[in-house]
Parts: structure tokens; sequence; C-alpha cells
């Protein structure tokens, strides 16, 4: 949510901002709707005053005069303060001064490559090809179990995914970030605070309707709003590392990636989340987008670094980077993480603070993935195989798997 004082001094600038991120709000509505509930207010406040005087004063009849119309009008100011809270949760979060408008994806800008695409001397198979041959990955089955766009990973895949979260958990624990395994159900009441159900985010989403929950999409969902309605000391970050299986119905991509593990309903993901105090959040990104690259380098997977553009930012975010990892089957690079920051947009939502002298204010939070298991696999199986199919193991995840390379069965 947008700090409403900043709206009421400059109600074009979140107009503008909102338009540049494809959405239209009309400041001048809304800003006469604040000061039609704040007139409301200081007759509400009014009125009470009021009521204590006459109390003191022991005037029976001006007191019953004072509750009926306090009743009436306190009702009145509630449905007032409803109307004002939802035109402000409609309103998205801006983009930083250093993020480029532009319409949607296709005027995101590539801020750096890392590593050479490796050439083959044959023709690379793609992920799926080279599951089936090694009987790591089975979407047949699960087609015919779950339906469309869920997958059985199986062998070798195993402990594969295992060594991907162990290195990235022994990796960002190293680093001071606090472990945890956040519940996947969260309140749909918990998940409007976050901002990603408005405009359409909603449809993303599998709700529960008989529990009223929702399935998250990412780790974050949880993490982030077990603080709400908390103060946090923020003498140093607060950084959170956390692994969850996420779940996404994938709403208007019907058709798109529908061969393999890119797009599926249920994915695991190891996610990172960081608490800074206001003004903090432009080092946080940076240093969260250096742990994200440090993870792929690693890995020995070329990768590049992509700023999204205002028409890509999406609802909450105020600047965001994506690491596309080098897909060889596809000869593309293809978004395998992101990392963002949303500064105060959701901890006003949550009501989560930091002490800050004898004040409070509201904390910056930020959000990256480590690793989404399923695309870094790819990344692995297109990147690692061999001319007789086999895949090879990166080295740095040898100690965990056991073993180096994955053969075909047959």
């Amino acid at each position: 949510m947008i700090d409403i004082k900043e709206f009421r001094d400059n109600p074009g600038k979140f107009e503008k901002a909102a338009k540049e991120k494809g959405i239209n709000i009309n400041s001048s509505e809304i800003i006469a709707l604040d000061e039609k509930y704040r007139a409301l207010l200081a007759k509400v406040e009014g009125l009470r005053s009021e009521r204590n005087v006459v109390a003191k004063e022991r005037n029976i009849e001006r007191g019953k005069e004072i509750k009926d119309e306090l009743s009436k009008v306190e009702a009145e100011l509630a449905t007032l303060e409803d109307k004002v809270k939802i035109e402000l949760l409609n309103i998205p979060n801006p983009a930083k001064e250093d993020v480029k408008v532009g319409k949607d994806d296709s005027e995101n800008e590539v801020v750096k490559k890392e590593g050479e695409p490796k050439k083959f001397n044959f023709t690379p198979l793609d992920h799926l090809e080279l599951g089936e041959k090694l009987e790591i990955i089975d979407t047949q089955r699960a087609s015919k179990v779950s339906g469309a766009r869920f997958t059985y990973l199986k062998n070798e895949a195993v402990a594969l995914e295992f060594a991907l979260v162990r290195f990235a958990m022994d990796t960002l624990t190293k680093e001071g970030f606090t472990p945890i395994i956040p519940p996947v159900l969260v309140k749909r009441a918990t998940m409007e605070k976050l901002g990603y159900m408005e405009h359409g985010g909603a449809d993303d989403m599998f709700y529960i309707e008989k529990d009223d929950l929702i399935l998250i999409g990412t780790a974050e969902h949880a993490i982030v709003s077990m603080h709400e309605s908390e103060v946090l000391s923020l003498k140093k970050p607060l950084r959170y590392v956390g692994f969850s299986t996420s779940f996404r119905r994938e709403a208007g991509s019907y058709g798109k990636d529908t061969r393999g593990i890119l797009r599926l309903h249920q994915f695991d993901k190891v996610e990172m989340v960081s608490f800074v105090k206001k003004g903090e959040d432009d080092r946080e990104h940076e240093y969260l987008l250096g742990l994200e690259e440090g993870l792929f380098k690693s890995l020995e997977i070329p990768y590049q670094v992509v700023k999204m553009c205002t028409g890509d930012l999406g609802f909450p975010a105020a600047r965001k980077y994506d690491i596309e990892a080098w897909m060889p089957a596809q000869n593309k690079y293809r978004e395998v993480t992101s990392v963002s920051t949303v500064t105060d947009f959701q901890s006003r939502r949550l009501n989560t603070k930091y002490q800050e002298g004898d004040g409070k204010e509201f904390a910056n939070i930020l959000n990256g993935t480590a690793f989404a298991v399923g695309r870094t696999l790819i990344a692995i199986l297109e990147n690692y195989q061999q001319k007789d199919g086999t895949v090879m193991i990166p080295e740095v995840l040898q100690k965990y798997t056991g073993f180096d390379k994955i053969e075909p069965k047959n």
C-alpha cells in the first residue's frame, strides 16, 4: 500500500506511475473520496468530544441525541473508510527512478552477460528427451494422475533436486540467512495484504474455498507474512532462506511452454527474503542479486541479468531483476530466478515496522529466488549433456549427489 500522505501531496505522481505499469487510476476521484472521509472523520471526532462534555454536565437529552447521530455517522464513516482503503489497495507501487519506462517484456534491458553458451558438435536434446532417456522425468504418468503441467521426478533427479536445495541452503546460511520451511497454505486475508491478488493476480492462485486458504506461489508469501503487526529491531538486515513447494495456476499461459517441466502447476523453490531499514533496500537488492549470480556461476551455467521495465515489473515491485540461464535446446536464455525490492509497499499493508530511535518506521522488504529447482534442472540437463545422452553433474553438486553423471538406462 502506498503512503496516503504522499498521495495527497502528489496524486499526479502516482497516477503517472500506475499508468507506466499499465494500470489506470483516477487520482481526482480518490482525492475527493479521501476528502469526504476526512471531513466526516472530523465530524465524528467533534461529536465524540461533545459527548464527553455533556456526559460530565449530565445533559441526558443531548447525550441521547449525540448517541443517535454518532451511530449513524460512524456507520457512514466505516463505509467511506472501506472505500478509500479499496482504492488505495488498487494503486501499484511506483517504480524506482532508475527503472526504464516500457510497455512489456520486449522492452526489458539486458544489463549483464556471464559465460559463453556452449557449442555442441551434435544436436542437443531438450530436457524432456534427456529426462525420459535417463528415466528421471515422467510427465506422461503425471498427466494421467494429475493432468497437464505436473511431473514425476525419479531416480537421480531426486538426488539432484536435494543437492540443489542443500547447496543453496548451505551457501546462504553461511551468509547469515535463517533457514525456514514455511506453511504452504495461507489465509486469503493474508495473501491480499501482499499485493499479488490485484489486477488478475488472484487468477494465478489455487484457492481452497471451503477453508478460505490459498496455496503459496513462493515461500516468500508465507515468510513475509510471518512478521505481520510486529515491530522488528533491524540493527542489521533480517534475512531468511526458505524451501517450499509452490503452486501456480499459470493463468494466461495457455498453450505456452507446455512441453516438459519449465512451467508447472507444482514446483519447488529456495527463496530469499530480507527485511531492512528504509533507504537500505537498494544496497540489499544488489547484494541478493550478487548471491543469485554466485549460485549460477558455481554451477558454471551461462546466464544473463535482465532488468524489468515498468510494464513488466508487476504490481508490488519497485525494481526487479531476472537471471535467465542459457537453454541450448531452445537456443535462448530463459528466466530461472528473479529478485525484487517492494520498498515499504507490503510492510504498510502488513503493518510490519522497525524501531528507529523513539519512533517506528515501516520496513523495506525484498525477495529473491535462490533456485527454482525445476528450471535449474532443465539448465543442468541441457548444458551438461553429452553426445551419448549422459549428463554430467556440476562439480559443486557432486558432494551432495554422490555421483558425477547420469547415464541412460539402456
